[in-house]
């Protein structure tokens, strides 16, 4: 645990060679999250934190994309992490590239995984609607899981489920509350001004933010790579980890694609 503000905040770390990855996991997720990457980076220092409101650690009084980059910034400066790469997945890509644009001292370099500018979900989007149906105490196994963690086959299913019980600890009031806090944020701004070195890992078959949310991304952060993980979804770092661990590792070398 470590004391950001007041606020204790979990985190998993794995020692290894600097500069260190700090890995920042997305919207109910957990450090659990990077159970499957970990292995193929092997080596590498990962600090692996729970964002507020999610796993060990406390939820606070905010809960924006804000509070969460800023809570990184703590995170960073509480264990004297020099310059890490920071890695952040859907919400955590948000809280990433915030973190890049408010405290570029901080780190050396980003890499933002299927996540966007702006969400935009209209009033009826599925999850939307599925979140708004969620009744506490929320059930690991509800079906609203087979979407919100929708992958490729071969993900092992005890991950999932184990994914499903960390995110059914959060009460449904907190989910919406987090929920409309991302839905009303545009990064536009912010992303223009990160000058940190960027790459940008897509799914190609992301239906949640898709090729024009990647793009977006991509035109938005000056000199930033996009590299398309074809045949994932949502979650390349569970679907293909070894090639998401390819690029993190060499994050600003050659295009690459599969």
């Amino acid at each position: 645990m470590v004391n950001i503000g007041g606020l204790d905040l979990a985190y998993v770390e794995i020692g290894g060679s600097e500069p260190p990855l700090v890995l920042v996991h997305g919207f109910t997720d957990t450090s659990r999250s990077f159970s499957l990457l970990a292995p193929h980076l092997s080596g590498r220092r990962l600090i692996m934190p729970d964002l507020r409101g999610h796993g060990g650690s406390q939820a606070g009084g905010g809960c924006s994309v804000d509070d969460f980059a800023d809570d990184m910034a703590g995170l960073i400066l509480s264990l004297r992490l020099d310059r890490p790469v920071v890695v952040g997945h859907s919400l955590g890509g948000m809280v990433s590239t915030v973190l890049a644009a408010q405290h570029p001292e901080l780190i050396s370099g980003l890499v933002i995984l299927a996540s966007t500018l702006k969400p935009d979900f209209g009033s009826h989007h599925q999850l939307i609607d599925g979140v708004a149906a969620l009744r506490d105490p929320i059930s690991p196994s509800d079906p609203f899981y087979d979407w919100w963690n929708a992958c490729q086959p071969g993900v092992p299913q005890a991950f999932l489920a184990g994914l499903a019980k960390d995110a059914s600890s959060i009460p449904a009031a907190r989910w919406r509350i987090i929920l409309e806090e991302v839905r009303r944020t545009d990064l536009t701004a912010s992303a223009r001004v990160v000058r940190v070195p960027t790459v940008i890992i897509a799914g190609g078959r992301d239906l949640l933010f898709g090729a024009a949310h990647q793009r977006g991304l991509a035109q938005a952060i000056v000199g930033s790579r996009l590299v398309w993980a074809k045949d994932c979804g949502h979650n390349p770092h569970w679907e293909d980890p070894a090639f998401v661990a390819a690029i993190i590792s060499q994050p600003f070398g050659n295009d690459d694609t599969r």
